[in-house]
């Protein structure tokens, strides 16, 4: 069995201006770098083990995924197979401007979500292949994998084997922590950022240890 930690980057200036990433390599903004250290801090606290920890070879994932290698003490592997979906010609565009410049792709897209093709880049089908390409080659354990919000919606799609649009309702914040079983398609939590509540600033004061 599989215990997948699905963790979603820090926050990106791209992320607050809402506009396409995919591959293009944008850093943490200096609040997705503070996110990073308080998730860094609740997992060490926790006193879990892991069994390996990876993340996307793009900047945000490894920026997140850093401290906790620093914190669990593990080694950090990257892989693209891990990466967003491809956007390709939408990659720095707002949604408007998209729907601007691409409106046969956004017609398409409303009708198919699931297979359809970002222009020049690919469909969430073709993120979900790569993805099981990778989860496939994991040994059984709890695995920390730091990436991005396309992913997850996808793993949990795959997991749940969801009908229609329903993989897009999920609220992936940034640094959220999505747990499923693979291959038993059992999901644990989904988006859970506590650590970015009001409350976790009390986990700070020794006093209330």
């Amino acid at each position: 069995m599989k215990e997948l930690w699905l963790i979603r980057h820090g926050e990106t200036d791209w992320n607050v201006q809402k506009r396409f990433q995919g591959h293009l390599d944008v850093p943490l903004s200096p609040r997705g770098i503070g996110q990073a250290f308080r998730l860094a801090e609740r997992l060490a606290r926790s006193r879990l083990s892991f069994d390996g920890l990876y993340a996307s070879d793009l900047r945000r994932a490894r920026e997140t995924a850093e401290p906790l290698a620093q914190v669990l003490n593990l080694p950090l592997t990257t892989s693209p197979l891990l990466r967003e979906i491809h956007v390709g010609a939408l990659a720095g565009l707002t949604r408007k401007e998209a729907e601007a410049q691409f409106p046969g792709f956004f017609r398409e897209a409303s009708a198919d979500p699931w297979g359809t093709r970002r222009p020049g880049g690919e469909s969430m089908a073709e993120l979900a292949e790569r993805f099981l390409t990778f989860v496939e080659d994991l040994p059984p354990g709890r695995h920390l994998l730091v990436t991005h919000g396309g992913v997850i919606r996808a793993a949990l799609k795959l997991a749940l084997d969801l009908p229609g649009e329903t993989w897009r309702r999920f609220h992936i914040q940034n640094t959220s922590i999505t747990r499923l079983l693979h291959p038993e398609g059992e999901v644990i939590t989904v988006g859970d950022a506590a650590h970015l509540e009001t409350w976790a600033d009390w986990l700070s004061d020794e006093s209330l240890q």
